[in-house]
């Protein structure tokens, strides 16, 4: 199974349809008038389709058991066609496309089950993925034009005790939105050398400031003291939703101090110094965490 642990949950929906076409008249009456010597086509098709949504994952062996949360099965007909929609709905880290279409491709089979005896001609004409919507993919932005900074925050990097790998890793995440860093510089775990960093990449219209390092508890780590006063538009759902997201997958993650605001027209970011935070905070907050700058050109900042 493909591993979804680094998704967040989003409302998925999916509507999958299909299209049965019948050959004699008669059995698109007894269909109508309810006279199918088997029952109510539509209400025993709709109960299977319904059944057959929450056991996908039981049957397609790649697929994820997902919380089906809306289902809905409707029908029209149409002289001799019969057309099927299934929509699904959820709240999680994958999508309900599969789960829509074998829904629609169950009640199909039911009505041909069905309608067979009266029917020796009727074939299931269409099962077919309508419209699905959720995710990441959903959230596009272009981020090209974002001028970019990537900040390291460490006393051993500064001083070539140590390479840097959260950094470069950040860079390397940027580039999967299409993000280009203009900027890469290292600085020492100090309160003034941090906040003249800042000040200068602001003064040279930044868009986006991403500091690295230094949002831990220990004496030295001074990132978000440095940066915390010059926040002029403090943004506490980012950091909110970092947090959430990597105590999730671990639960020290709560003692993280990251802060995320904007000084002057630069949206500035505090990840972690580790190379699993630092995936961890891209993976919670990007691409989404761009949308801010669409907010801010339209209210003319």
């Amino acid at each position: 199974m493909k591993d979804i642990l680094f998704k967040s949950p989003t409302l998925r929906k999916a509507v999958a349809t299909a299209v049965l076409q019948l050959s004699e008249p008669v059995a698109m009456d007894a269909v109508l008038n309810k006279t199918v010597p088997k029952g109510d086509v539509f209400e025993f098709s709709r109960a299977a389709g319904l059944l057959a949504i929450k056991k996908t994952p039981d049957l397609i062996p790649d697929c994820h058991p997902i919380p089906i949360e809306f289902a809905a099965i409707s029908f029209k007909t149409e002289k001799l066609a019969i057309y099927i929609s299934v929509e699904v709905q959820t709240i999680y880290k994958t999508g309900v496309e599969v789960e829509a279409m074998h829904g629609a491709s169950v009640v199909a089979l039911t009505i041909y089950d069905m309608l067979k005896p009266l029917d020796k001609g009727i074939e299931i004409a269409s099962i077919r993925l309508e419209k699905k919507s959720g995710g990441k993919s959903d959230l596009k932005t272009d981020a090209s034009h974002i001028k970019t900074a990537v900040i390291v925050c460490s006393d051993r990097v500064s001083a070539g005790e140590q390479e840097d790998r959260s950094g470069k890793l950040i860079i390397e995440e940027l580039r999967r939105w299409n993000i280009s860093s203009t900027h890469y510089s290292v600085v020492p775990d100090e309160i003034d050398n941090i906040q003249t960093s800042l000040k200068q990449l602001v003064a040279e219209k930044f868009d986006l400031l991403i500091f690295t390092g230094g949002t831990g508890l220990s004496a030295r780590d001074n990132t978000p003291d440095a940066i915390s006063p010059l926040i002029e538009k403090n943004i506490p759902g980012i950091m909110e939703t970092a947090r959430r997201y990597g105590q999730e997958r671990m639960p020290f993650a709560m003692l993280s101090r990251g802060v995320a605001g904007f000084v002057q027209n630069s949206l500035v970011l505090t990840l972690p110094g580790s190379t699993k935070g630092v995936t961890e905070t891209i993976d919670a907050l990007f691409p989404q965490v761009l949308h801010v700058f669409e907010v801010r050109k339209n209210i003319g900042h």
